[in-house]
């Protein structure tokens, strides 16, 4: 039997500013930021269903590494959640800010993220 895979996550107070702004300055790590943010702990698959694996990898884990997102393995899903609270207590309104701030703007490329109001999944 395969060890369970583990994952590293920055420490709270270690989340930076830099790192966070950087992961969330991507189009598409920020929708798929958005949809954790309205749906919740998601298989990480969702957040990039017609996306080559290797690419859902990159973007999940630079959200993970700079702090923004827990991911943890559940089975052979890789569940992923908004770290909210952690970054709300570091950054205070810094994700609801950037998140309304995207919605008003319209930005949603359609690059095949699910997630948006029309999707029927």
């Amino acid at each position: 039997m395969a060890a369970a895979r583990t994952y590293h996550h920055p420490e709270a107070a270690e989340i930076a500013l830099p790192r966070v702004l950087f992961a969330l300055s991507e189009p598409l790590r920020l929708t798929m930021v958005r949809i954790l943010a309205e749906r919740g702990e998601v298989d990480s698959l969702e957040l990039g269903p017609d996306l080559p694996r290797s690419t859902l990898t990159h973007h999940t884990s630079l959200l993970r590494e700079s702090g923004v997102v827990f991911v943890r393995a559940e089975g052979r899903k890789c569940m992923i959640r908004l770290r909210d609270q952690d970054l709300e207590a570091r950054f205070p309104g810094l994700v609801r800010t950037i998140l309304a701030g995207y919605r008003d703007e319209g930005v949603d490329e359609g690059r095949g993220v699910a997630g948006d109001e029309g999707d029927a999944s």
